[in-house]
């Protein structure tokens, strides 16, 4: 089952980033290169790929991984260790497991999986299951697809499927908690009842959550029905067919982003296999971090006519706000990916090739059925494509645009530019700047260095304990400001700015601490550690530009530095 904090910090790190900390990369192409940090050698071997996240040496290590395979390596720790560091990094608490915690989640997974065998078997062998089968068959999706996605269908009863589940071991409120019943007063019943089954996945193919298509004849409900939010599924973070479609995403480096269930499946069938949905919910934040890990192109085929069209718009913006580059496919009036590729899937693939980008589309959009020489459709023109070009993050894209609208309604590039000036931003943009000011001030005062951090929690540690002044030992590891206040302290400085700093330091609340002494080794150890990697990846700057220069004597002098430095790295982290 899936380790749901390893996703977390794996969602909120970047390798690039992580790994730029202990050696210069360079880029090649869509990858980055580097001197092996884990072995001697003369020409780069050791790459990065963003959109993999992963690392690999392909010369004398010959091994790579992702970013916890990278800091075990680099730090000589285990994976605990590493889980650690990473989670600091990432900014995730690291909850100690508790294993009745794990085991009910378990549970709920055994029960998605049951749950979906129970519909797969529904839609092969019941009479109605069958009467669905037949109806997804002539919508045009074939045996294959049929088992590949697992479809199935639920029973029109309110407690076959509870009765089974409950058969088989497992309790009634387990079965609430994964959405497939619902709690009424005293009891409950099934939420999927008389529907095809459409079950959605994680990225590892283990259903966490289900759709459910109404079929036969119920006019008076919804067409469709979804799972709830679950201990396993969130709903703005999960991409229904991504754990299908993600190699062929990062392979094309692109992604296509459809409405329904039916048209991933069809697509897939048509041999267009970059394509995903959002499990009936508009484009989030989250989505689309998830998505950034594989691509930043994205092709939407949305119906931009229909009454979700403005939640579809503020996903794309949000989208392009985040530098994803978004193109909008366009369909055939009253048709959708599924309907086009059951009538011929060649036009869903020119569709796919004819895509507008984003801009051009909302342009076309906006003038069809205007006149440009009309002042009030003028007025109605700039009143909507003004605060989409005044949201275009990139100056010269914005200014493209400022210049083709000047063009169309013939009116001077200097009157659209103090428009746009003009444009109030809208109440959540001015709380997203506002909070974007406050994450950069936070960030200005957070951004202190490691080895900044640990000498500061030692003056800390010795200005409440002065008798452990001693334990400081070689002061030459340590700023110029840090020795200027251990020596205070051992000096009795009467300096009143310097016993400003030491009374903040000897009031500030230190958590955590058991004895001091262990403290302050443990601070110290951590501080030479930083040093040697602090040298190793300068080592690794001049190896660069003696590489430039050609100079293969002082090459060699630093290949055999970098090599000593990384191997005392690993024994400094042993012992």
């Amino acid at each position: 089952m899936p380790d749901d904090t390893v996703e977390e910090i794996k969602s909120r790190l970047d390798i690039v980033d992580l790994v730029k900390e202990y050696v210069e990369l360079e880029k090649v192409g869509s990858n980055l290169r580097a001197l092996c940090p884990f072995h001697a050698e003369k020409t780069p071997s050791f790459f990065v790929s963003p959109s993999r996240q992963s690392w690999r040496c392909f010369g004398g290590c010959n091994i790579g991984g992702d970013i916890f395979d990278f800091v075990m390596k680099i730090e000589g720790v285990e994976f605990y260790e590493a889980l650690q560091i990473l989670a600091k990094k990432a900014g995730v608490e690291v909850k100690k497991r508790d294993p009745k915690k794990r085991e009910e989640k378990d549970r709920l997974y055994e029960i998605c999986e049951l749950a979906t065998k129970f519909f797969q078997t529904q839609l092969e062998k019941s009479k109605k299951g069958k009467a669905a089968k037949k109806y997804l068959v002539d919508r045009g999706i074939k045996e294959e697809a049929v088992k590949k996605w697992r479809l199935g269908y639920g029973p029109d009863s309110w407690q076959a499927l509870s009765e089974f589940l409950i058969s088989k071991g497992y309790k009634r409120k387990e079965i609430v908690k994964t959405g497939l019943a619902v709690k009424k007063d005293d009891h409950s019943y099934d939420r999927f009842r008389g529907r095809i089954i459409f079950p959605i996945m994680n990225t590892a193919s283990d259903p966490i959550a289900f759709g459910g298509r109404i079929f036969g004849e119920k006019e008076d409900t919804a067409k469709y029905i979804n799972s709830p939010q679950t201990p396993l599924y969130d709903k703005s973070g999960v991409l229904y067919g991504l754990d299908k479609a993600k190699i062929e995403i990062r392979r094309q480096d692109e992604a296509i982003l459809v409405e329904g269930y039916t048209d991933v499946i069809m697509s897939h069938q048509a041999g267009v296999k970059n394509v995903i949905s959002t499990s009936g919910t508009a484009l989030t934040e989250k989505q689309l971090k998830i998505l950034s890990r594989y691509t930043r192109n994205l092709l939407i085929a949305f119906d931009m006519d229909s009454a979700g069209a403005s939640a579809t718009k503020k996903g794309i913006e949000m989208a392009r706000k985040t530098n994803f580059n978004v193109k909008i496919i366009l369909l055939p009036e009253e048709k959708d990916p599924a309907d086009l590729i059951l009538k011929d899937k060649k036009e869903w693939k020119d569709a796919i090739q004819q895509a507008e980008e984003v801009m051009k589309f909302y342009f076309n959009d906006s003038f069809s059925g205007r006149d440009p020489e009309d002042p009030m459709d003028k007025k109605k023109i700039a009143g909507e494509l003004l605060p989409l070009i005044k949201r275009i993050p990139n100056r010269i894209e914005r200014a493209h645009w400022i210049k083709e609208l000047a063009e169309k309604m013939d009116v001077d590039e200097e009157v659209i530019a103090e428009e746009i000036k003009e444009i109030k931003m809208e109440k959540d943009d001015k709380k997203k700047k506002r909070g974007e000011k406050t994450a950069k001030r936070n960030d200005n005062k957070k951004r202190k260095t490691r080895k900044t951090i640990l000498e500061e929690r030692i003056i800390s540690l010795i200005a409440k304990n002065p008798e452990k002044k001693d334990l400081t030992g070689n002061k030459s590891i340590f700023s110029k400001r840090t020795i200027e206040l251990i020596e205070a302290i051992n000096n009795n400085v009467e300096d009143e700015k310097i016993k400003k700093r030491l009374d903040y330091f000897a009031l500030k609340p230190e958590r955590g601490i058991g004895d001091p002494e262990k403290e302050i080794e443990r601070c110290l150890k951590e501080i030479k550690r930083e040093k040697i990697k602090n040298d190793l990846l300068e080592t690794h700057k001049r190896i660069k530009k003696a590489e430039n220069k050609g100079d293969k004597k002082e090459l060699s002098k630093l290949t055999e530095k970098a090599y000593k430095l990384s191997k005392k790295l690993q024994e400094h982290n042993h012992g």
